[in-house]
């Protein structure tokens, strides 16, 4: 199961989660996150990131040129849509794209079920919540395009595996204050996310 650390704000947090396995960082451009960085901070970071790294930005209410503007600065490799969008609109913008589904009844899983997506659990924030889906949602589900995120820790991310999710993406999980990670959280997440 691939592993994202998403409200990364440091390089210190995104080189020791990259040692740790992980597949994927993200970098949120919300401004009213608590783990909000800049642009130019951000790209600072992914400057000094290894190869076959995913960097994903993550963005919430923002027009298909300021997307495509803040990718190609800061070197995102995947704009994560936190908002509602349509598939046009998705295609519009010239980074590849992961639409966010905000589940809050099990219909909404199938939501661009023929793309890859980020299913989390609906709240009125964008992001970090801690929030859990309930996994039954799953059951007869085709989890092999669905980035699971809402909810998770070092603690409980392996019941996530019996459902065949592409992948897992934790934020509040695995930190010690908002936007600071905890390196042995982060160290035992991916080690239990990615264990047989």
């Amino acid at each position: 199961m691939r592993v994202k650390i998403c409200g990364i704000t440091n390089l210190r947090d995104a080189l020791h989660a990259v040692a740790c396995g992980a597949d994927a960082l993200g970098f949120v451009f919300y401004n009213k996150s608590p783990r909000y960085i800049t642009p130019k901070d951000a790209k600072h970071i992914i400057d000094q990131l290894p190869p076959f790294v995913e960097r994903v930005g993550l963005f919430v209410d923002e027009g298909v040129e300021t997307i495509d503007t803040v990718c190609r600065y800061t070197g995102i490799s995947l704009a994560q849509i936190h908002f509602d969008v349509d598939a046009e609109s998705l295609d519009a913008v010239d980074t590849k794209t992961l639409p966010v589904v905000r589940a809050q009844k099990p219909e909404d899983l199938h939501r661009f079920a023929d793309r890859y997506r980020l299913v989390d659990a609906y709240c009125e924030s964008y992001g970090g919540s801690g929030k859990r889906l309930n996994l039954e949602w799953f059951k007869d589900v085709d989890c092999s395009k669905i980035i699971l995120a809402g909810g998770l820790t070092p603690e409980n991310v392996a019941e996530a595996k019996a459902y065949g999710f592409y992948g897992v993406d934790v934020s509040s999980g695995v930190e010690s204050v908002k936007g600071k990670k905890d390196p042995t959280k982060v160290e035992r997440f991916i080690a239990n996310a990615k264990s047989i």
